[in-house]
């Protein structure tokens, strides 16, 4: 008998036929003999109509009282789901966050979990009952109710699966799982069977959409085996797993891109101490994240330019803060028409000249790379948006992921 938490996304659970889709799904892990522990999102698009009526309302609202509205999505789904399963002849019965309790901190509308109590939710396993948990939402101090931030289900379902000691956590959405690339774009894309949880965090932190953030690294950090699969094909995922369960490692494991990108240029920037705390100081301050850096080196040791990137969401905001600083640049120039382009692979490691066939890959096909970054197990460049999908299949096909 395996103990499982299945987690089942807002598109999974977008209609009636669907939570009866679902139902179906955990009845038969139900009668196979296993544990399990149903997370659920809002209905698709139900958490977009419950956001814009706190807007309409108020644009500076109380984020106390926008946890309390948004988190109404998922109460919803938990209520139609256990009624679905009652239907199917499954026990079940509906969780709220305040409920099992999922305890996170005051940061209301972002919060981060601080602990989950499954003691009571084991004993109603333990008597063949599946609990079905309002995903995206907990109890904060104070015994508010806060929510964890758009894609805070997926972080909901491997944080239960830690707290309940759980043999796997599935995680079930619109596609069947991890892929080399983006399919849509790279036709040749291979689903990959197994990835690491350093690879998977990499290219959700990258743009790949498969799996939020915060739910790779909190998977990673208690050693959650997370499978990702198709509500609506049965058909084997994708397992993200510890580095050690695979054999046989690729140099690349993934080409991604991230679209949400911005840049500035600051041109004639004054060349002496201080002035790069001076510029990205009051972004910090801000809760700006800045990305790329590229410096030039000064020819005259009086003026250099300087470029970094940031979300897109940030560059009007990031403009302003900077033209209101008093310091010595002769001109800013912002462009929002830059992609960022990754690839990813902990073998990365072991293998030299990973970024000479990326920049060889590129140059063949007349990309200029903008800035660079690094790290231990990924490649990234900032190129023009115009290039994105000719320099994902380029990437793709130099690295030799093309499927056959």
């Amino acid at each position: 008998m395996a103990r499982l938490v299945m987690k089942f996304g807002g598109t999974s659970v977008g209609s009636v036929d669907r939570m009866k889709n679902v139902a179906a799904k955990v009845k038969r892990e139900v009668e196979a003999g296993n544990q399990v522990a149903v997370v659920v999102s809002a209905m698709s698009g139900e958490t977009n109509r419950l956001v814009d009526l706190c807007k309409q309302v108020d644009a500076v609202h109380d984020q106390r009282e926008y946890d309390t509205v948004v988190a109404a999505g998922e109460q919803v789904t938990t209520g139609l789901v256990s009624m679905a399963l009652q239907s199917a002849g499954v026990k079940a019965r509906s969780w709220q966050g305040w409920q099992v309790p999922i305890r996170t901190n005051d940061m209301h509308g972002r919060a981060r979990i601080a602990e989950i109590d499954g003691a009571a939710m084991l004993r109603d396993m333990a008597a063949g009952v599946v609990p079905v948990v309002a995903g995206f939402q907990g109890v904060g101090p104070g015994d508010r109710i806060a929510t964890l931030g758009r894609g805070g289900s997926d972080t909901s379902a491997v944080a239960l699966a830690a707290a309940l000691q759980a043999d796997r956590c599935d995680i079930y959405t619109d596609v069947d799982g991890v892929y080399t690339a983006d399919p849509r774009i790279v036709k040749k894309a291979r689903k990959l069977d197994k990835i690491t949880y350093e690879e998977m965090l990499e290219l959700a932190s990258l743009g790949a959409k498969v799996l939020q953030t915060r739910s790779v690294e909190m998977a990673m950090n208690h050693r959650v085996r997370t499978q990702v699969l198709s509500s609506f094909a049965d058909v084997a995922g994708t397992l993200v797993v510890d580095e050690e369960e695979i054999v046989e490692k690729q140099i690349v494991s993934g080409v991604t891109y991230s679209a949400d990108e911005a840049k500035v240029t600051l041109i004639g920037v004054a060349d002496r101490p201080g002035i790069a705390a001076g510029i990205f100081g009051p972004l910090s301050d801000a809760g700006i994240n800045v990305d790329m850096i590229v410096q030039n080196i000064s020819e005259d040791g009086k003026k250099t330019d300087m470029t970094f990137t940031m979300g897109r969401s940030d560059l009007d905001r990031a403009v302003g803060i900077l033209e209101k600083q008093n310091l010595d640049w002769a001109k800013l120039v912002p462009d929002r028409n830059v992609v960022k382009v990754s690839v990813v692979g902990v073998g990365m490691r072991s293998h030299a000249g990973v970024a000479h066939i990326m920049f060889k890959a590129l140059a063949e096909k007349n990309i200029n790379i903008q800035a660079i970054t690094t790290s231990e197990i990924k490649v990234s460049v900032l190129i023009s948006a115009d290039y994105t999908e000719l320099a994902v299949r380029a990437l793709h096909t130099a690295f030799g992921l093309d499927a056959e």
